[in-house]
């Protein structure tokens, strides 16, 4: 399986949900691009075991033994931890380094590193769970995926780049193919959108809160916002910049009658200089030159002009960057509140069963005193 060249086990993260649990980031190397994949223990203990069934025997490396004892545990965690980082690593090499290669070419490893079953690991368009039908999500995975396709919308994001500047070069045949790219990767996060809603649905029905879900809800509607974006981004012709368009920039946009009457007036009027002569390039009344624009002729002005317009098409485009970010903050801040008068209202919720509680209580003691 040459599309993987490395894995490497890098840290871990304690969860809650469902229950308290450990996950280990696995980041996973292939010949032009690298992702991360969160596993829990158990979920290797699974892989291990369908890995025996399909390939007839144990992988080569054993799995790091469990820790049943939880005294132990409690007091030397960090240490366990870290030596079955060292034992899951091994046991994932031991696998692809093999020369027999019926453990890593099974289904369930493939998608337990979720390796793209696309032929090019340099495309960001492979479905990890395209091979196995609909994917069936944990609350883990499910935010896995929705980072891996973060990861996606910044891919196309750069492919719309890479089209504008090819465009801009004059390479019409390169930037028509990244053109092309991102649309199917377009495609593709659309489905997988599809899919992580399906996915959330599914886990609202098993138990999770609505709090949660709400949550989640809002991170797939920001998707879905960034997927509209980019579709308008997509099949933009970028005619100011001659991006797909054909033609002359004065065939593409032709300026109205009222234009051409406002700049013309009643005629050509020569503009007066500082040196006593006369300048006939500019139209209707007159204009005082600068010391920029005087030592240039008609193809300098235009020249000046494109470079203006460029310049703050470039301040535009950082002020929108700017305002995106200030957007997402803005969100994010606004889901944080959420989150805390969530709490708020459980911690309301229980304040009242313990004042029922104690006024239960105190009934009681009035009675035997």
């Amino acid at each position: 399986m040459a599309t993987v060249q490395a894995v490497f086990i890098k840290g871990h993260e304690n969860r809650t949900d469902p229950k308290p649990h450990t996950v280990y980031r696995i980041e996973v190397q292939g010949p032009v691009r690298s992702w991360q994949v969160w596993r829990r223990y158990s979920e290797f203990d699974d892989l291990d075991t369908e890995l025996g069934k399909t390939a007839g025997s144990r992988p080569p490396a054993a799995l790091p033994p469990k820790h049943t004892f939880s005294f132990r545990r409690k007091f030397n965690e960090d240490a366990i931890i870290k030596e079955r980082e060292e034992g899951l690593e091994t046991y994932l090499r031991a696998i692809l380094s093999n020369k027999d290669a019926r453990w890593r070419e099974c289904v369930a490893f493939k998608a337990f590193l979720t390796i793209p079953t696309t032929s090019s690991m340099g495309t960001a368009t492979s479905d990890p769970s395209s091979s196995a039908g609909p994917q069936q999500f944990t609350s883990s995975s499910w935010l896995d995926e929705h980072t891996a396709l973060q990861s996606l919308v910044r891919d196309i994001k750069a492919d719309i780049n890479k089209r504008n500047a090819l465009s801009d070069a004059g390479e019409v045949t390169q930037s028509h193919q990244t053109n092309v790219q991102a649309k199917k990767k377009l495609a593709n996060l659309l489905t997988r959108i599809g899919g992580l809603a399906k996915g959330l649905d599914d886990m609202q029905k098993t138990g999770m809160s609505d709090g949660e879900v709400q949550r989640r809800g809002d991170m797939i509607a920001r998707l879905q916002d960034e997927c509209e974006k980019l579709g308008k981004m997509v099949i933009a012709s970028r005619q100011s910049r001659g991006g797909f368009s054909s033609g002359s920039a004065a065939d593409r946009n032709p300026a109205s009658a009222a234009d051409r009457a406002a700049l013309l007036g009643s005629g050509a009027t020569a503009a007066k200089v500082s040196n006593g002569g006369t300048i006939t390039r500019k139209f209707g009344a007159a204009a005082l030159e600068t010391d920029q624009t005087r030592p240039l002729d008609d193809a300098g002005l235009v020249q000046l002009q494109q470079t203006e317009m460029e310049t703050q098409d470039t301040q535009l485009s950082q002020l929108s960057a700017i305002l995106q970010r200030q957007k997402q903050i803005g969100l994010a801040i606004g889901s944080e509140i959420q989150e805390q008068n969530e709490m708020l209202d459980r911690l309301s919720d229980d304040v009242d069963r313990v004042g029922g509680k104690l006024a239960g209580a105190k009934k009681q003691l009035n009675r035997l005193g």
